[in-house]
């Protein structure tokens, strides 16, 4: 059991590389970045757990020693309290807690997956369970609750930027394979356009098509795979895919590509802020172009972040709204002012650490 008061919090995240390939068991390269989740507990008593929520203006009070039921749409808080007590996890005392963020929500930078990653790590630190310093756990008790709990189509890209935290290249088609990047990148600038993403339905499309498209041609050919596919193999068969699968295959298969140039590039003795940015740009061409997952005013602060002297930018998360960023090392607050102009939010952001134990301060 922890102690009387208990601070833990986890960042938001954006995805540098790989929009669209972790639930493909393709690779991508996330960042965490320094907006956050904060859950504030103090002890109480009794098994009730009691979670205001003044940012949004809401509040949830869940009895511990009562069945936990779903009372409304993705129920977060209680998804989290099954998943843990089916693992053996026992909550032996409840808390009065406060949740607060600067995360963007509904905007592509992980709000939610963020929400269940911090509160996984308190509730596992308040039970006294060994699995709260485990981020590996974390992230995949994370992806129960949020996805596999409400049968969601996502995958496992945020919960692991949430839990481990940095700059992560995670190869989904070995488990538990990810690697921690060097993180020394600068400074990005995120852009929220205040446009409500369509999670559900640009997830629908793109992952229905490139799945499609790839059942179609392997009826053709069986040794294709997501993995080894050719632009050449894809056009010797486009005449069996319709254009819009054709398109969102062509896209997964440029930028399974580009994250693994990008890799490359993050490691090297002689990083280049301007190759990765040059990368930056042609996965955005593909998220705009062919998998259609942008939107004019998210192009709009592109090409205003550009103009600024931004390196590279992207469209960041699902699509369809949401937040885009931009690379810019040098000129982060020029960046930050022409994505204002075009009518976003800015945020300038550094790369963040993962879910972790806090000081008790409010």
């Amino acid at each position: 059991m922890s102690g009387e008061k208990l601070h833990v919090s986890a960042p938001g995240r954006i995805c540098l590389f790989g929009e669209h390939q972790d639930y493909l068991g393709l690779s991508v390269i996330t960042a965490a970045i320094d907006l956050r989740i904060s859950i504030y507990g103090v002890i109480r008593r009794d098994r009730v757990l009691t979670l205001d929520l003044p940012d949004i203006g809401d509040k949830i009070i869940i009895n511990l020693d009562r069945p936990v039921i779903y009372e409304r749409e993705r129920d977060y808080f209680r998804s989290v309290i099954n998943v843990l007590q089916r693992e053996g996890v026992t909550i032996e005392k409840g808390y009065d807690c406060t949740v607060r963020g600067n995360i963007p929500i509904n905007s592509g930078t992980s709000s939610s997956s963020a929400l269940i990653v911090a509160w996984i790590k308190f509730l596992l630190t308040a039970a006294g369970d060994a699995r709260a310093n485990d981020a590996l756990v974390i992230a995949k008790l994370a992806h129960r609750a949020e996805v596999l709990e409400f049968n969601e189509p996502g995958g496992m890209m945020d919960h692991f930027a949430c839990s481990f935290g940095s700059v992560l290249y995670i190869d989904f088609s070995t488990p538990d394979a990810y690697q921690q990047l060097p993180a020394n990148l600068g400074k990005f600038v995120l852009g929220d356009s205040r446009q409500p993403k369509d999670t559900k339905g640009i997830l629908k499309r793109v992952k229905e098509g490139a799945l499609q498209a790839l059942s179609l041609l392997q009826q053709q050919d069986p040794a294709i795979t997501i993995h080894t596919i050719s632009l050449a193999q894809l056009d010797h068969y486009r005449n069996l895919l319709t254009g819009p699968q054709y398109d969102v295959l062509y896209a997964n298969v440029i930028n399974r590509d580009l994250v693994q140039q990008a890799k490359t590039e993050l490691l090297s003795k002689k990083f280049d802020p301007h190759k990765l940015g040059e990368l930056l740009n042609r996965h955005q061409d593909e998220l705009r172009e062919r998998s259609q997952i942008s939107t004019p005013k998210i192009d709009g602060m592109i090409d205003a972040a550009l103009q600024a002297g931004a390196l590279g930018a992207k469209i960041n998360g699902s699509g369809g709204g949401g937040c885009m960023f931009a690379y810019a090392p040098d000129k982060y607050e020029q960046v930050a002012e022409s994505i204002e102009r075009a009518g976003g939010k800015a945020f300038i952001v550094e790369i963040g650490r993962g879910a972790c134990e806090d000081d008790n301060s409010v």
